[in-house]
C-alpha cells in the first residue's frame, strides 16, 4: 500500500468521520472516553478531578 494513502476506520465514511470528530472538542471528548473511559483518576494520587490552571 502506498504511504500517502489515507486511512480510515473502516466502516466510517468521511461525512461520519468528520460527524464524530469534526472539532477539536468532538476529538477531546473522544480521546479522554478512550483514555478514561471511568473518568480521569490522578495516577499519583488517585484523585478523580483534574486540576486546570
Amino acid at each position: 500500500m502506498p504511504m500517502n494513502r489515507v486511512q480510515f476506520q473502516k466502516g466510517l465514511s468521511l461525512p461520519e468521520f468528520m460527524d464524530r470528530y469534526g472539532t477539536e472538542e468532538q476529538c477531546e471528548q473522544a480521546l479522554v472516553a478512550a483514555r478514561w473511559p471511568g473518568g480521569f483518576v490522578c495516577p499519583v494520587c488517585g484523585v478523580m478531578q483534574s486540576r486546570t490552571s
